[in-house]
């Protein structure tokens, strides 16, 4: 507690440092605050359907992303997903695209048009996001009722959508100054901070749900409880230590002996593709819940919203393994990695230059994202595993999936770049036992 104190104290002595955390939850404040704001011609005291329906499948996900703002139809009830959505298929297009391509290698003036066009191509998908969503809540079963008939059909509809788009693009440009004069990772930040809103309200709801008669009592509460504090443990402990395992097994496969510049050319990851594979998967499943307006209560659409269901399970973990290996395979190139080593004198004991290299590298990157992708399928599918196990469906979320791997490596991050802080001015860190290892530690093996 001593050394806690202190750390704090070192943490609040650095002007720099406490400036970038004041500033940072202050903004993250603003968004809160937002969150709670309804929309023009919505009664908050008839949205208690729309809450209900909110709860559970990737609903319930999407809602826990944008901090429960999607649920009390707030003016951010679209949140950064969007942003996100956009994010993902501009950084597909620089993969795929030779142009796209040329253009980020064209330094911060390239980068620069990339997120010109991201914002763009943001302002379309969010008001396409935004038309479905007053669909969704025009409907007599979900907010019908709630909506001021003050307003004409078409009056409604353009003012909401408008504001939404002008939320989201507001709540993007939170997550920009987070980043740039802030902790970073704004983006992360803002949804690691909406799915933390939620924890609360579905801690209550799960105990109230077990204090109920035949809901198994105060006991399994507890031992649900401890099962998520060992699950959330155990992701730190695999996070730090990865790393280390990734690089015996790496020696393991190409072996220990010296070799030319290989090594500083051998980006080895266990999961080159981290949480992206989670977030494509989760993508396209929610894709028949948008085109049916966010209602879906039967066919397919039902059955890919409802992450307890053994098919949605089925499909998830396929999806995810699938997108690993495409991902990884986009941003991993074993011909180029070969061309490398070829030019800087570098080799493989016993295989040949060239082809042969690529073969091999490419080989034995299938053999490490394997173990990667099954895990994170694993992890995926928790959440539906925990519903079936009659945890509610809101804190069932909290078991596995994006929320909890965003809020492990988000955490994770923050307390590096703070921990960097420290050190840079000969303060001790935030761990005895060594450097915490965050996602985007610099290292040629990380998860």
């Amino acid at each position: 507690m001593k050394k806690l104190i202190q750390t704090l104290k070192n943490i609040w002595s650095i002007e720099e440092l406490k400036d970038k955390i004041v500033y940072t939850l202050l903004l993250l404040l603003v968004y809160r605050i937002g969150s709670h704001i309804v929309l023009p011609g919505v009664d908050p005291n008839g949205l208690t359907q729309l809450g209900e329906k909110a709860k559970g499948g990737l609903l319930g996900i999407f809602d826990s992303f944008a901090g429960g703002a999607f649920s009390s139809a707030s003016i951010f009830a679209l949140g950064i997903m969007p942003y996100i959505s956009a994010s993902i298929f501009m950084q597909l297009m620089t993969i795929l695209v030779p142009q796209l391509q040329k253009l980020q290698k064209e330094g911060e003036s390239g980068r620069k048009k990339i997120n010109q066009w991201t914002r763009y191509l943001t302002v379309i998908v969010t008001l396409f996001q935004a038309s479905a969503y007053v669909t969704y809540l025009r409907d007599p079963n979900v907010a019908g009722g709630a909506i001021s008939q003050a307003l004409s059909a078409t009056t409604f509809w353009a003012l909401t959508t408008i504001i939404l788009t002008a939320g989201t693009l507001f709540v993007m440009w939170l997550g920009e100054r987070i980043t740039d004069k802030g902790l970073g990772n704004g983006t992360s930040l803002i949804i690691m901070i909406g799915i933390l809103a939620r924890f609360p309200a579905s801690v209550a709801a799960e105990f109230d749900s077990k204090m109920n008669r035949g809901g198994g009592g105060l006991l399994i509460f507890m031992i649900e409880i401890a099962v998520l504090i060992a699950i959330i443990m155990g992701l730190i402990v695999l996070v730090q230590g990865v790393r280390k395992i990734a690089i015996n097994y790496a020696k393991q496969i190409v072996g220990n002996r010296q070799f030319g510049g290989a090594r500083q050319f051998l980006p080895i990851k266990v999961n080159s593709a981290g949480v992206m594979p989670i977030i494509f998967a989760q993508a396209i499943m929610f894709l028949p819940t948008l085109l049916v307006g966010f209602n879906a209560t039967k066919g397919i659409a039902a059955t890919l919203s409802d992450h307890g269901n053994i098919w949605y399970m089925v499909i998830y973990s396929i999806l995810v393994i699938g997108f690993t290996f495409l991902y990884t395979a986009l941003i991993f190139n074993p011909k180029q990695i070969a061309d490398n080593l070829k030019q800087n004198n570098g080799f493989i004991p016993g295989v040949k230059p060239g082809q042969p290299t690529a073969d091999y590298i490419g080989s034995v990157m299938d053999k490490i994202t394997l173990p990667g992708a099954i895990f994170l399928a694993f992890v995926g599918i928790l959440p539906g595993i925990a519903k079936n196990l009659n945890v509610t469906s809101g804190f069932s979320t909290f078991f596995g999936g994006t929320s909890l791997l965003i809020m492990v490596g988000v955490i994770l991050d923050t307390l590096q770049q703070i921990e960097t802080h420290l050190l840079m001015r000969q303060y001790d860190g935030l761990m005895k036992g060594g450097r915490i290892q965050g996602r985007q530690t610099a290292s040629t093996t990380s998860i």
